[in-house]
């Protein structure tokens, strides 16, 4: 916990899970503040600055009150919404800030795109967007993995929401989301903590917003043009208008949230996995071994993709580790009834998922990385959720999962991954999602099927626990 943390606790007020804090602290380190509150009170717990109150949920009984109750616990996405004509309003307008029937009718209509079937069709965009990124790859050379997997994951998202026939349009909407998404996210904060430096930045999130409209509305003029489109937009319009039809003002909403809910998930996702592989060479073994059996060295065909069961476990480990998403926010709509506190309209409640993946109670060892535990472990959507649970679990966690399984086989098929010795790699929740705030250095060899484990520092220690050096596992290596 931050030591500032520690010093304003009161001690002597043990009515209710409270801790007398700076707000700051969870804004600047929330994983140990999320820590430090767990700690202290258990499964329900309050950060109180002066007249400010923030509450925090741990565990299953306590997620499954919050995500699953939509009518008491809304969802607001975006802190910052901007004013009701302007484009900041328009884009933050999407399915994660509506509640009630507006969200049920909205989720209904926009799962469709991401019905099975539909998924499928996105297989060959996926793999030629891998292979095209791994053609600019030579062997000896080291890359920045993160820097790479987000590059690779802007224009796979681009692609699957937009279409490639409109190549150019679609990466100029993805790197001006990037760049908005990432204000909002640098601006959040500030709605636990008024900020200065953080609300100076807002004239700037405005002029984003508006810079990323104009080319989403030339997107959406193109894509009502073309009615057979079988992108994530094009089958969103028509879904729509099968119900009566949509408006563009609705749709800008839509778009800029399923790109902003996609795309630095997945490719953080990606780093975090090829991370932790580098890590655990035994596990990469086994991996390599089935990769080999059942693919060839080759992209996974959409039949394979639930064969791979080494490659599931990877993943879900991967996911329970080090979560993209490390926490999220509801907001009371009315009074309600949470553990030992009565809250009232509009307070602010935490769910973690990196704390929930990461109780004892839930998990053995749970700071480890295992994939064989998910042999014979089934944890409930309230104990797992990478990607929440609820009514309002993401609507597309089939295909990222999708997307994840066959971009991993399709890079380890043909490259060897080797985390640089000694690499100082470290994180930090922004926002809501953990970063990497290093780089990720990768060296990049043909791949042969023999791992080695190098050292590394940083923070990520404190995340995961990692076999040391001098460890038999790592002299087995």
């Amino acid at each position: 916990m931050n030591p500032s943390l520690r010093l304003s606790i009161n001690p002597g007020d043990d009515r209710l899970p409270i801790t007398r804090g700076r707000i700051s602290d969870f804004t600047d380190d929330a994983v140990s503040c999320l820590r430090g509150l767990w700690a202290r009170h258990g499964h329900v717990a309050a950060l109180e600055e002066g007249v400010q109150r923030i509450y925090f949920v741990f565990g299953p009984e306590y997620n499954k009150q919050v995500l699953s109750d939509a009518e008491r616990f809304h969802s607001r996405f975006f802190a910052v919404r901007g004013a009701k004509n302007s484009a900041q309003r328009r884009l933050s307008s999407g399915l994660l800030s509506m509640n009630g029937d507006e969200h049920k009718r909205h989720r209904r209509i926009t799962m469709q795109p991401f019905a099975k079937t539909s998924i499928t069709s996105y297989h060959d965009a996926v793999v030629h967007l891998a292979d095209e990124m791994l053609d600019a790859w030579q062997p000896g050379e080291t890359r920045n993995i993160d820097q790479e997997m987000t590059e690779y994951m802007l224009r796979l998202t681009s692609s699957v929401l937009f279409g490639l026939d409109a190549h150019d349009l679609a990466i100029e909407i993805g790197r001006k989301t990037e760049r908005w998404v990432a204000l909002n996210h640098e601006i959040g904060p500030a709605a636990f903590v008024p900020n200065p430096d953080l609300t100076d930045k807002y004239e700037e999130l405005l002029e984003a917003a508006e810079e990323l409209e104009r080319p989403i509305r030339e997107m959406l003029r193109l894509r009502r043009l073309n009615t057979d489109g079988t992108d994530v937009l094009s089958l969103l319009i028509q879904a729509h208008n099968g119900e009566g039809g949509i408006s563009d003002d609705q749709l800008i909403g839509q778009i800029a949230l399923l790109f902003g809910a996609a795309h630095l998930t997945s490719a953080h996702t990606l780093t975090w996995t090829l991370f932790l592989l580098s890590q655990h060479p035994e596990v990469m073994r086994e991996l390599h071994a089935e990769l080999s059996e059942q693919t060839e060295g080759n992209s996974p065909r959409p039949d394979q993709l639930d064969t791979l069961n080494v490659l599931d476990r990877v993943l879900k480990e991967s996911m329970r580790v080090l979560p993209a998403s490390a926490y999220s926010q509801r907001i009371t709509s009315q009074p309600v009834e949470l553990g030992p506190f009565q809250l009232p309209p509009g307070a602010v409640v935490i769910f973690s998922q990196f704390m929930s993946h990461h109780l004892p109670e839930m998990y053995d060892e749970p700071e480890s990385f295992r994939p064989d535990r998910w042999k014979t472990i089934s944890p409930s959507p309230y104990a797992y959720l990478p990607f929440g649970a609820g009514p309002r679990m993401c609507i597309g966690a089939a295909l990222g999962m999708m997307q994840l399984k066959i971009t991993l086989p399709t890079i380890l098929g043909r490259y060897k991954l080797s985390l640089e010795d000694g690499a100082d790699v470290n994180a930090q929740v922004m926002s809501t999602m953990l970063f990497p705030t290093s780089r990720v250095p990768m060296k990049i060899s043909l791949q042969d099927g023999q791992f080695t484990t190098p050292s590394v520092i940083g923070n990520i220690h404190s995340l995961v626990n990692l076999p040391p050096a001098s460890s038999p596992l790592r002299r087995a290596a």
